[in-house]
């Protein structure tokens, strides 16, 4: 059976099903990971996506109970060049198509990922389909759908109730739920008693747990949609001045808007585990996972400082602030493809508990 890639500017790609046989739609992007699948296949962070894998065999090592950052498969779709059939290490527990089946994701295998690719690094991300039927008339309906990034894809992954992990810490975090990936909870609970929260929990919600800190997280869509602006980023501006706070990915945009920064939409995002960030003459290797940016010449308006920067486009990729214990990074340094590189930033921000 015949399956198509189908972009809103009518470009489409030819190739197979797999993974379970349905249509989809959402926004097509891109990850550089030549590892790592899995992780980013249950990362919510990808929640409203269709996401391409550059390297061109994908699956090599299979799937296994301890990769998956949250309980299913997150992306909307799946493309990628050859998936494999039989994979090989000594935790593997099945195959890439078992997984897509088995929370019902559509895949399409056999595109040309690197002609795909190439064509959205010149144009930018573009809105999608995955499909068995004709790819003329699912280029209308394309063009008709709203973007992923018009809805509050943060609503569809953030816990729907407090979650208590108590573990006889000396400091308790709120975790502000946007989509968090489970190695950032692990990471938390080696340090902290931790309260994960949903993303509209009001100042209240969150005093009322008496926490020495608030962690924001990472998440899918766009900072600035109208529900983020009057959930997370109200709560985050009225509790500013009482704790001290740390946020990741969707987390460092989330903050900047709520100490007067802004947020823009990168032309085709940061997503793999190979990217460069640059702070104070080193270079760190980086995962990332994100379509928006914090905007650097608003920073000085918000009272931030730039911290680091991405060494292939200088956007914004770290932030502290001058006054208030608040700091923020827009990589993942819970995923360490360094493989060290950045995870004291979480001994930083215990530090910075004990010393408020």
């Amino acid at each position: 059976m015949k399956g198509y890639l189908v972009l809103e500017d009518g470009t489409t790609f030819e190739g197979e099903p797999f993974g379970v046989l349905k249509g989809v739609f959402g926004e097509v992007v891109f990850s550089t990971g030549m590892t790592g699948y899995q992780e980013s296949l249950t990362d919510p962070s990808y929640c409203g996506q269709i996401l391409v894998s550059s390297y061109p065999m994908i699956g090599n090592y299979g799937t296994n109970d301890q990769d998956s950052q949250s309980k299913r498969v997150q992306v909307w779709g799946y493309v990628v060049n050859e998936p494999c059939e039989s994979p090989s290490h000594r935790l593997s527990g099945g195959t890439l198509d078992e997984l897509l089946r088995r929370d019902s994701i559509p895949g399409i295998r056999g595109i040309d990922t690197r002609e795909l690719i190439r064509k959205l690094r010149r144009q930018g991300t573009m809105k999608g389909a995955i499909t068995t039927g004709d790819p003329e008339a699912v280029t209308e309906e394309i063009r008709r759908m709203k973007s992923p990034n018009d809805t509050n894809l943060v609503a569809r992954v953030s816990t729907a109730e407090p979650l208590v992990f108590e573990s006889g810490k000396d400091a308790k975090v709120v975790v502000i739920d946007c989509g968090v990936k489970e190695s950032i909870i692990r990471e938390l609970r080696t340090r902290f008693d931790v309260v994960q929260v949903p993303f509209d929990a009001t100042a209240k919600d969150v005093a009322e747990f008496e926490p020495d800190g608030v962690f924001v997280t990472n998440g899918p869509g766009n900072p600035a949609h109208g529900e983020m602006q009057s959930t997370t980023v109200a709560t985050l501006s009225r509790l500013k001045d009482d704790y001290p706070m740390m946020g990741i990915c969707l987390g460092n945009q989330l903050l900047a808007l709520a100490l007067g920064a802004k947020t823009f939409k990168l032309k085709f995002g940061h997503r793999g585990l190979n990217q460069p960030v640059g702070f104070r003459g080193r270079v760190f290797v980086t995962s990332q996972n994100h379509g928006f940016a914090v905007d650097a010449d608003s920073l000085a308006d918000a009272g931030m400082e730039l911290t680091y920067r991405n060494l292939n486009d200088e956007t914004v990729e770290g932030m502290v602030h001058k006054e208030l214990p608040i700091f923020s990074v827009q990589f993942h340094p819970e995923a360490r493809p360094g493989p060290r590189d950045t995870s004291s930033l979480f001994d930083d921000f215990a530090e910075m508990l004990v010393d408020a």
